[in-house]
């Protein structure tokens, strides 16, 4: 019978962190996402960190806690590598979410289950990995389980006969996914998953939910998942070889051209188009050159082409060898109705080949496209994301967000504020008061140091915000408002403790 081993490398989310960032694995740090802590490592927790908890209470707690971001996209992108590596010692590996991973268990090869334990863990350790836990069991659900009881680089399997029962059994209840369905188990006084188990099934998934009732299911012996590798359909990888190998990049990608054309009509065959390829170029007396590109819409023939010159240009310049084969395969594929161009057409394909080659020269960070997010300021409503990324850590717009400007939006926002000044009709400089009223009437105003002076035809604010007033010294008080001369330009400006900067302006 074939067994499933699940990899677990707990923390993930700061693990990947940490590991993007370069710095070391042993300082307290915790991933935040709306303000709450997301994910924290094993020397935060000793100080008390915990998930759910609020920036400042895990701050007051643990002062040196390393702050960092929520990133789905940079989870995924880091655990690529782990992938990798698992699938030269296993091949069809199935990964469940960044941090998480199953294959069939390689025990019979490396002569038992804990040997093959080990060897995983080595090789996850090796890529710098320290936290890394191995669970093994008949099904997924229960290695899963066994994975997260496993101790430190260590492996645990549950027993063939009859052992994934009573594992399952005595776990608690708090290890399923559905928060509702935990909590009303804690009421009725079940705190395992035998005594759910012990339920009628009709009951449990009318009480419970599905996911509570799958889980009765599999401690029974029913309702098993099976491990699919996330290899792709075999007629969806195009390859082409070179006999006698090519020495010219251009004679490879003319040769190469009928195969990306087939690779994107057998994909249009099933309606689909890619968004993400790996290229393999097989070299001769060197090793091969691997490359994973992405796209922000979807791949042409064309961009296939495209990419594997500018891939085979940067094996030339490290000194490659003649080139034996050339591989594309699909690394995301979604339907085309996803992409679909609107009714006026999509975006300029030439600026898209661009932007891509420029990012594959300077590195996947260096070219970012501007969106739009929730915020109080307009500096704060402003996000970056890599060119090809989809979104994923956004603050949400939909939320009050008390403080902010009320539309519309200024039309320029500067990077760096400008020192400004705002005084009343006696010359006095205009101030906010503790309470958020002001001092007297803005009457003057002058955009930044050198700029005339103007005289205000209409203003409206002020909008407070205090930020950060848990932190030393009080955190920054400041109050916006919209002011508009009488030569007809409008301004945001912002008195920020004791001075006056312009943030932005309108149109």
């Amino acid at each position: 019978m074939n067994r499933t081993l699940v990899v677990w490398c707990a923390d993930w989310p700061v693990a990947a962190a940490l590991s993007e960032q370069g710095l070391p694995r042993h300082l307290p740090a915790a991933v935040f996402a709306q303000n709450r802590v997301q994910a924290c490592n094993q020397a935060a927790r000793e100080f008390g960190v915990k998930r759910g908890m609020r920036r400042r209470d895990a701050q007051s707690r643990c002062p040196e806690v390393q702050v960092l971001a929520a990133d789905d996209a940079r989870d995924a992108r880091v655990f690529e590598e782990v992938l990798v590596r698992l699938e030269e010692l296993r091949p069809g590996v199935m990964p469940l979410r960044p941090g998480l991973v199953a294959l069939r268990s390689p025990a019979r090869f490396y002569g038992g289950e804990a040997e093959a334990g080990a060897e995983i863990a080595e090789c996850v350790v090796g890529l710098g990995i320290w936290d890394v836990r191995i669970g093994i069991a008949d099904e997924l659900f229960t290695a899963e389980q066994a994975a997260r009881s496993a101790g430190l680089q260590e492996t645990y399997a549950v027993p063939e006969d009859g052992g994934s029962t009573a594992f399952l059994r005595a776990l608690p209840v708090h290890v399923l996914e559905d928060a509702d369905a935990v909590s009303l188990l804690q009421r009725l006084g079940l705190t395992t998953l035998g005594g759910l188990a012990d339920l009628p099934g009709a009951d449990v998934k009318a009480r419970f939910g599905a996911q509570a009732a799958w889980v009765r299911r599999v401690i029974h012996g029913e309702g098993a998942r099976p491990v699919t590798g996330r290899m792709p359909p075999p007629e969806l990888t195009t390859e082409v070889a070179f006999e006698p190998p090519l020495d010219s990049a251009e004679a490879v990608c003319f040769s190469a051209r009928q195969a990306a054309e087939g690779f994107v009509k057998g994909l249009a065959a099933r309606q689909e188009v890619c968004t993400e390829v790996r290229i393999e170029v097989g070299m001769e007396d060197v090793s091969d050159s691997v490359r994973t590109w992405a796209h922000p819409r979807w791949f042409s023939s064309v961009d296939l082409i495209d990419r594997l010159h500018w891939q085979l240009a940067g094996v030339a310049r490290r000194g490659g060898g003649a080139v034996t084969e050339v591989r594309f395969v699909p690394e995301v594929a979604v339907s085309e109705a996803v992409h679909a161009d609107g009714l006026w057409g999509g975006t300029n394909e030439r600026v898209d080949r661009g932007i891509a080659r420029v990012q594959g020269l300077l590195g996947h960070e260096a070219v970012v496209a501007p969106v739009l997010q929730g915020g109080r300021s307009p500096s704060d409503r402003q996000a970056y994301v890599p060119w090809g990324d989809r979104p994923s850590t956004l603050r949400d717009r939909g939320l009050p967000w008390p403080g902010s400007i009320p539309p519309p939006a200024p039309a320029r926002v500067l990077a760096d504020p400008w020192p400004a000044e705002v005084c009343d009709q006696a010359g006095r400089q205009v101030l906010v008061l503790p309470r958020g009223g002001v001092s007297a009437d803005p009457a003057r105003y002058r955009p930044a140091a050198g700029q005339p002076w103007q005289r205000i035809a209409s203003w409206a604010g002020p909008w407070p915000v205090t930020e950060a007033w848990w932190e030393p010294g009080g955190g920054r008080r400041v109050a916006r408002f919209q002011l508009v001369g009488v030569d007809g330009r409008a301004w945001l400006a912002t008195f920020d403790t004791d001075h006056w900067l312009t943030e932005a302006s309108y149109d």
